[in-house]
């Protein structure tokens, strides 16, 4: 997932948001104000990183001879065209591990406890609640 893509699923989900509340973009609210009141911790994008990262402890877990294990860890042998790779999922969860300061083999053998993982996932969703919080303080002083 590009920059691009995290704006426009934050850009939607602000759109759903605001017409559950029945606000309108005339109205001038703050996005941190409308999650604030629906009482909202994580945006759409800090979800999906946090669901990525549990998918990819679960089939970190798998055997080997799984196909979504061989999937994830495999090679494929052959030439590729001309250009510039797209973006695979694998390189997604590298920048969400990189976000934890881990890199992918400490992941996959942090994710061999499933309790230990659990509670590492979970504290980047707290961590991000965190930046949310920090988020909030700027635009509140900025706005004083």
């Amino acid at each position: 997932m590009n920059q691009e893509h995290r704006r426009k699923l934050r850009v939607f989900e602000m759109a759903v948001l605001r017409r559950n509340c029945g606000v309108t973009r005339r109205d001038r609210n703050r996005n941190i104000d409308i999650m604030n009141a629906l009482d909202i911790d994580e945006d759409v994008v800090e979800l999906l990183q946090k669901r990525r990262l549990t998918y990819f402890g679960h089939v970190s877990r798998m055997q080997p001879e799984r196909y979504p294990h061989t999937l994830l860890h495999g090679h494929i042998s052959g030439s590729r065209p001309q250009g510039r790779q797209r973006k695979k999922w694998i390189d997604n969860a590298k920048e969400d591990c990189n976000r934890l300061e881990l890199t992918l083999n400490e992941a996959a053998r942090a994710a061999q406890d499933r309790h230990q993982w659990r509670s590492i996932v979970r504290n980047t969703a707290a961590s991000a609640q965190g930046l949310h919080l920090r988020r909030q303080g700027i635009r509140s002083s900025k706005s004083s």
